[in-house]
């Protein structure tokens, strides 16, 4: 953990943990993962920036604790845990997560994210 990390969840230390889960997961499922802490969010890449975590308000009533993740894909991904969906150029889906539990970074959130880091890496 960076002193940069931990800065960014300063005010907010009850998200810490699951931050923590999914950086080990992101680290363990996908080879060569960089990641850049910004003011406002914190950016995991392969070559480009696939996958983000922020404190993005996207859901009325959020808990105390909960990070909001970020993705992008080629295609809408359907489900009830899409708490926001862009699509801010053809082609490209922005998707946005609350997570407000470890048991959330589950299965189809890794599965989204391995395949959001394989779209950006396949952009020129």
């Amino acid at each position: 953990m960076t002193p940069e990390i931990l800065f960014f969840f300063n005010d907010r230390p009850g998200a810490l943990p699951l931050y923590e889960r999914l950086e080990a997961q992101l680290l363990a499922e996908i080879p060569d993962v960089q990641i850049k802490v910004q003011k406002t969010q914190i950016t995991f890449r392969v070559r480009r920036g696939f996958a983000a975590v922020s404190f993005l308000p996207v859901r009325k009533g959020r808990p105390a604790d909960y990070i909001t993740v970020t993705f992008g894909l080629d295609h809408p991904a359907a489900s009830p845990r899409i708490d926001g969906l862009v699509e801010p150029y053809p082609g490209r889906w922005t998707h946005h997560v609350l997570v407000a539990s470890p048991e959330e970074i589950d299965s189809e959130l890794m599965a989204w994210l391995r395949e959001a880091a394989a779209f950006s890496a396949g952009k020129r």
